[in-house]
């Protein structure tokens, strides 16, 4: 796999908000979104997308300016009151530096203006995917290292391959590392909605994981749920 492709994979299983007013633009690029998350979330306006975005928790904001009620560039300023790091892109017609420059103040990922062709898009995504990773291919957890991209575990030069519910508990848990994560969060992301797992399947989950990265890296957090130490 190359490395491009790897960097598109890890957004597989991420959470994508995407808010536009115009339902052809907005249905072109969801398409394009679905090709590489597995949940897309959409708002046709500023306060559907504020909506959304505390009910669902998304990875990834991808952002109109021009919208009814709210603009793009006021939610995103209400997001960062909340998330300093989620990466955030803005599609505009706009290229008046009054805009750019507000962009840059919170901290967009990347602006593209319209109209934009698809391999600009999806180099934004990159972007956004090499955000989410930290710009690292491989995280040290315990004697180990994990590659978010390709999910594998690799410990003592062998490499373990997580499944895709082992490595959507992984990426979450190290989005919380050293924080503790309730069941209802990891069941409200690994599983969708018409899903409806008991808590022993998240135990068994939650071992089978321990297995591979390590007994004492998970650690219980009682009536509550778990936490990453890292």
């Amino acid at each position: 796999m190359s490395d491009n492709n790897q960097l598109l994979e890890l957004l597989s299983n991420k959470k994508v908000l995407y808010a536009e007013d115009e339902k052809g633009i907005q249905n072109n690029v969801v398409k394009i979104l679905k090709l590489y998350f597995d949940n897309v979330i959409t708002a046709s306006n500023g306060e559907e997308a504020l909506d959304e975005y505390i009910i669902n928790k998304p990875d990834v904001v991808i952002l109109d300016i021009c919208m009814p009620h709210i603009d793009g560039l006021e939610v995103v300023k209400k997001i960062r009151e909340d998330n300093k790091k989620i990466p955030i892109i803005i599609l505009s017609a706009y290229t008046d530096n009054e805009y750019l420059w507000r962009a840059v103040e919170q901290k967009i990922c990347k602006y593209l203006t319209k109209p934009f062709k698809k391999d600009q898009f999806i180099e934004a995504l990159k972007t956004v995917s090499l955000e989410l990773s930290n710009y690292e291919t491989k995280v040290k957890i315990a004697q180990g290292y994990y590659n978010p991209f390709n999910k594998i575990f690799t410990i003592k030069e062998k490499e373990i391959q997580l499944s895709i519910n082992e490595s959507k508990m992984l990426d979450y848990l190290l989005s919380k590392v050293n924080q503790t994560v309730t069941y209802e969060e990891l069941f409200d992301y690994i599983w969708i909605e018409d899903e409806f797992p008991s808590k022993d399947a998240l135990k068994a989950l939650i071992k089978d994981l321990r297995k591979i990265i390590g007994k004492e890296t998970i650690k219980n957090i009682f009536g509550v749920g778990y936490k990453l130490e890292v």
